[in-house]
C-alpha cells in the first residue's frame, strides 16, 4: 500500500474518532461526578461548550396536560410511608451509623448591640393567627461573634451550615461528619431543615427545632438573644445559566440603620471572616421562596429562651401550617399570579392534609382531609401553568407529588418525576424515586415500583421510608 493511502486512512480514522468522541462526550459529561460538571459549567471557557453538549435544565416544570386517569385512593395499594397518617418530618434511621457529641461546654456568644433601640419591621399579620410580638423591640444592631466561616463541599450547604451552628456552641462536628449521615451519597441533592433538626436532636448533646413562616422580627430577636439562625432560600449561582437553586444561610447579625442582614454564605463567601450583607428587602424576597423556613440550634438548658421568642402559633405543627396557609392567602390577594405564593399555599395545605385528624379538625371526616389535597393540587396546577415554577423546587419540596398522589393523579406524579429524572441532579433526589414508586404501584406496576424504591436507597441508604415501601412491595411480589 502506498504512503498516500496510509495517510488517507489515518486522516479518516482520526475523523471517525473525532465524530465518535463528539457522540460519546455528552454521555461522559453526564456520567461524571456532579462537582466536576458544575465546575465545567461555571468556567468561562468550558461553560458554553458544556451547554451545547448536554440537555439544559428546563426553565420551568411542565404545565398541566390533563392529568390522565384518576385512581381512587381505595383502589391503590396501601404502601407504607404515605398511608396511615402523616409522614414524619425527617428521615433518620432509628439506629445511627455515626454518633457525634459535644466536645466542650457552650461558649458565651459575643454580642455587639448598638445603643439605639428602634422598632423592627414585621410581616403583615393574619387577622386570626398572629404571632404575639414581644413588648420590647430588639436592639437596632446586633452582630454575633465567634462564628467560623466554612467553604462547603459540592452541594453540601446543608451540612456545612449545620457545622457552623454546631461549632458555635462548642460541638466539633464538621460538615463531612454531618454529611456522612445526612447525605451519605455525595451526589444527593437535598437535606431538609427537618432532617437536620432531627439529626441534631438524635446524635448531639445540643437541640434544634425547625419552623416554617418565620419573619424578620423573629430573626432579630433570636440573634439579639445570642442564637444564630439557619434559613433556607432560593438563589441563582455562578454564571446564571444553571437556573434557580435552593441554598442555606447562617444568619448572625443585622443593622436597622443600614437595612442589612449579615450571614455566612458557605458557597458565595466572603471567606475572609467578613459577613455577607444583604438588604432586608432582597433577603426577604429570596427567603420567601422557601416559605420563610428556618431552624435554630441551642443548648438544652436554653430551650426556654428560644421558646419565649418563637410564637406559640408556630410551636404547634397544625397551627403553624394553618398560619402559613393564611399568610400565603394574604400574599395571593396582593399578587394573584405569583408562582411562589401559589406554591407555598399548596405546600401548607398539603401539610394540613397530612396532619388533619379528629384531634386537629372539628367535625373531621375523610372528605375534610381530601379537600386539603384537592385545593393543594389545584394550586400546584396554577403554579405550573405560569411556566415560571423552577424545576428544582422538586429537589427540595415534594408536596406537589404528595398532593397529586393523594387525589389519585398518578400520571402527574409519573410525568413530574420523569421530568426530574431527565435532569442530571434530579436522579440524585431519593424522594423523586420514592414518590415515583408509589405512583407505579398505584397504577399496577409493582416491578417498576420495586426498582424505584431500590434506586431511592441507592441515593440515600438511610432513607428508611423507601426501605419500608420496598419491603412491602417485595412481599406483594412474593420475594
Amino acid at each position: 500500500m502506498s504512503r498516500m493511502k496510509w495517510v488517507v486512512l489515518g486522516v479518516v480514522a482520526l475523523l471517525l474518532a473525532g465524530v465518535l468522541g463528539l457522540l460519546l462526550l455528552p454521555r461522559l459529561l453526564v456520567a461524571m461526578p456532579g462537582s466536576y460538571l458544575v465546575r465545567l459549567q461555571n468556567h468561562e471557557l468550558t461553560g458554553p461548550v458544556v451547554e451545547m453538549l448536554i440537555t439544559p435544565m428546563p426553565s420551568a416544570l411542565p404545565a398541566v396536560t390533563g392529568g390522565g386517569q384518576v385512581v381512587a385512593p381505595a383502589e391503590a395499594p396501601q404502601i407504607p410511608g404515605l398511608e396511615g397518617g402523616a409522614v414524619a418530618q425527617g428521615a433518620l434511621q432509628q439506629t445511627p451509623t455515626l454518633e457525634v457529641t459535644s466536645t466542650s461546654a457552650p461558649p458565651t456568644p459575643g454580642i455587639t448591640p448598638s445603643l439605639t433601640m428602634t422598632p423592627s419591621p414585621t410581616m403583615t399579620p393574619s387577622p386570626t393567627s398572629t404571632p404575639s410580638p414581644s413588648p420590647t423591640p430588639p436592639p437596632s444592631r446586633v452582630v454575633l461573634e465567634g462564628l467560623r466561616w466554612v467553604s462547603q463541599g459540592f452541594n453540601n450547604c446543608g451540612p456545612a451550615n449545620l457545622s457552623i451552628a454546631l461549632n458555635y456552641w462548642g460541638d466539633g462536628t464538621t460538615q463531612e461528619m454531618a454529611a456522612s449521615y445526612l447525605k451519605p451519597n455525595r451526589e444527593d441533592r437535598n437535606v431538609s431543615p427537618w432532617q437536620i433538626s432531627d439529626y441534631v436532636n438524635e446524635f448531639t448533646n445540643l437541640r434544634a427545632t425547625a419552623y416554617a413562616r418565620g419573619n424578620l422580627d423573629m430573626l432579630k430577636r433570636l440573634i439579639a438573644a445570642g442564637f444564630p439562625v439557619v434559613i433556607e432560600k432560593g438563589y441563582i449561582p455562578g454564571r446564571g445559566t444553571e437556573g434557580w437553586y435552593g441554598h442555606y444561610l447562617t444568619i448572625y447579625g443585622y443593622n436597622d440603620e443600614r437595612q442589612e442582614i449579615y450571614s455566612r454564605d458557605t458557597f458565595l463567601g466572603p471567606f475572609d471572616g467578613s459577613p455577607r450583607a444583604d438588604s432586608y428587602e432582597e433577603f426577604m424576597e429570596w427567603w420567601r421562596h422557601f416559605y420563610y423556613t428556618f431552624y435554630v440550634v441551642f443548648p438544652p438548658e436554653r430551650e426556654h429562651e428560644v421558646m419565649a421568642i418563637i410564637p406559640p402559633v408556630l410551636q404547634d405543627t397544625w397551627t403553624m401550617w394553618e398560619y402559613a396557609a393564611e399568610q400565603a392567602r394574604l400574599e395571593l390577594e396582593e399578587r394573584p399570579d405569583d408562582v411562589f405564593s401559589l406554591f407555598n399555599l399548596g405546600v401548607a395545605l398539603t401539610r394540613l392534609g397530612e396532619y388533619a385528624s379528629a384531634e386537629t379538625v372539628e367535625n373531621y371526616s375523610p372528605e375534610v382531609n381530601a379537600a386539603y389535597y384537592e385545593e393543594a393540587a389545584a394550586l400546584f396546577d396554577q403554579a405550573r401553568n405560569t411556566n415560571q415554577l423552577p424545576p428544582r423546587t422538586l429537589y427540595y419540596e415534594h408536596r406537589p407529588l404528595m398532593a397529586y398522589y393523594k387525589v389519585g393523579r398518578h400520571n402527574d406524579v409519573l410525568e413530574l418525576t420523569g421530568a426530574m429524572l431527565d435532569t442530571i441532579g434530579g436522579r440524585w433526589v431519593e424522594e423523586i424515586h420514592w414518590y415515583r414508586g408509589h405512583a407505579l404501584a398505584a397504577t399496577g406496576d409493582l416491578l417498576g415500583a420495586q426498582q424505584a424504591y431500590q434506586q431511592a436507597l441507592v441515593v440515600n441508604p438511610n432513607f428508611y421510608y423507601a426501605e419500608w415501601s420496598l419491603n412491602d412491595v417485595n412481599s406483594r411480589l412474593g420475594g
